[in-house]
């Protein structure tokens, strides 16, 4: 026998049936561009506060920036940028699939397609503990530039050796080492002319900042910080001209570093990938890159000695 509800009582389940729940986009996204974009590495972090969204953007290069206009549109996570040139970028659009986003970022008027995922949990790790080491990798110790190639194939690489230090024209190539490596102690001697800028991405992924800064206080994107995340503990950078020193021990998102002899970092935790990052790819083992791209600086010692173990 079939019973039938009153019309009434069926309006009235109707109503207070549930909307379907919208899916969060709160959290850290790495972004990755498809296709011919593949290149192209993002970042993002979202906060969802009753019905306000907030959050940062990283473009591919830069510091994180505020979004602007955040909203949560038909299922989308809908934002613009205004960045640091003050030019305003609207029309980011993503959405949740599954644990991923998928969707477009507007790149400076490019639409490009990308995929994104959470960023990894770290295990718990000290880059200040005692480690064990294994055989050193001399990148460069005033021979040649055999141990790299370049970050941009279609371009000349712009680096040559003078006085036994590698030094770069102009707005050269950035030099990509063609060894991997996980965990790591990197020592570097080099110099920069006045006003000059360069920088050591560690695994390919996270800069710290070289830069002629000498004087000023410590800031996030100063000589040895983790640029656009974390300023040094001091400013140890010498004048231009002179030789400088680092000394960079790297486990998992952990970073301890000494410039001039002055600890920089003593086990500060790297937040994200920085502008500049080769990928997102971030618990694989990466290479060593070498900033060139802008005014003059001379590297005489680049040495990497991997880590095989740490004493925690």
């Amino acid at each position: 026998m079939r019973f039938l509800l009153p019309i009434a009582s069926v309006v009235l389940l109707a109503a207070i049936a549930p909307n379907p729940v919208q899916q969060s986009f709160a959290g850290r996204w790495n972004l990755t561009g498809t296709g011919e974009h593949a290149d192209r590495v993002y970042w993002l972090e979202v906060n969802e506060g009753g019905e306000r969204v907030s959050g940062m953007f990283l473009y591919r290069t830069g510091s994180p920036l505020p979004i602007r206009e955040a909203r949560i549109e038909d299922g989308h996570l809908v934002f613009e940028i205004r960045d640091s040139r003050g030019e305003h970028w609207p029309g980011h659009r993503l959405r949740r699939d599954g644990d991923r986003l998928l969707g477009t970022i507007n790149d400076r008027g490019i639409a490009v397609k990308v995929i994104g995922v959470p960023p990894p949990t770290w295990p718990e790790a000290n880059a200040s503990a005692a480690h064990t080491y294994g055989e050193p990798v001399a990148l460069f110790s005033g021979g040649s530039l055999d141990a790299f190639t370049v970050q941009d194939k279609a371009r000349p690489s712009g680096w040559s050796i003078e006085g036994g230090a590698m030094t770069n024209s102009p707005g050269a190539n950035n030099l990509v080492s063609k060894q991997r490596f996980s965990d790591f102690r990197l020592q570097a001697e080099y110099k920069l002319e006045a006003g000059s800028n360069s920088g050591l991405y560690l695994r390919g992924r996270y800069e710290l900042q070289v830069v002629d800064d000498h004087g000023k206080p410590p800031a996030k994107t100063g000589h040895m910080a983790i640029y656009g995340w974390t300023a040094p503990l001091v400013n140890a950078s010498k004048p231009p001209a002179e030789w400088q020193t680092a000394d960079i021990v790297l486990v998992g998102n952990r970073v301890t570093a000494a410039l001039n002899g002055q600890n920089v970092h003593d086990n500060a935790e790297i937040q994200a990938i920085t502008g500049g990052a080769l990928d997102a790819n971030e618990t694989s083992p990466g290479p060593i890159m070498v900033q060139g791209d802008h005014n003059r600086v001379w590297y005489r010692k680049l040495i990497v000695t991997p880590i095989t173990s740490t004493d925690q």
